[in-house]
């Protein structure tokens, strides 16, 4: 059964852009229920969709699949749900392991997320000295939850 063992953190600066290998990506939901995710991703010039089941904590099924790129921009187009996610992706190696930095644009700017992909949970990995706050429990920086709420529309308390 393909699963998906994530961790996710705030990024505290841009020092990870160093050696970063960057990609920009777009992506938009066919759905978002609470059990399931079902999504369209353009990454450069591949696309894809990929469904996703309900998180166990930092564990889920995962199943993920190339597609045609002119299928994906036109379900992207005509079958999404609104905000489309649009962010750089930058792929930095750190002591082993790929964490993956996502840099929002759009209705979700200023906000940067860096995951790491884990081979069984509770693995031990070293966090780059960019790396904050794990918010991996916090539901509001799902992307899927990011494209229904958006990082600009959350309000901040003072």
């Amino acid at each position: 059964m393909p699963k998906e063992i994530e961790r996710k953190f705030l990024v505290k600066n841009d020092h990870f852009k160093k050696e970063a290998e960057r990609i920009y990506i777009r992506q938009g939901f066919l759905s978002r229920a609470k059990n399931r995710t079902i999504r369209i991703r353009i990454a450069d010039d591949k696309a894809y969709l990929t469904i996703k089941g309900k998180s166990n904590g930092s564990v889920r099924r995962e199943y993920e699949y190339e597609i045609p790129k002119k299928h994906a921009e036109e379900m992207m187009d005509h079958m999404c749900k609104k905000h489309i996610i649009k962010k750089y992706r930058y792929l930095v190696n750190y002591q082993g392991n790929t964490w993956e930095v996502d840099e929002f644009m759009g209705e979700n700017e200023g906000l940067v997320v860096a995951e790491i992909e884990l081979e069984e949970r509770g693995q031990h990995f070293a966090k780059p000295a960019w790396v904050g706050e794990d918010v991996t429990d916090d539901p509001k920086y799902f992307n899927s939850n990011l494209s229904k709420k958006p990082h600009k529309s959350w309000r901040t308390v003072t």
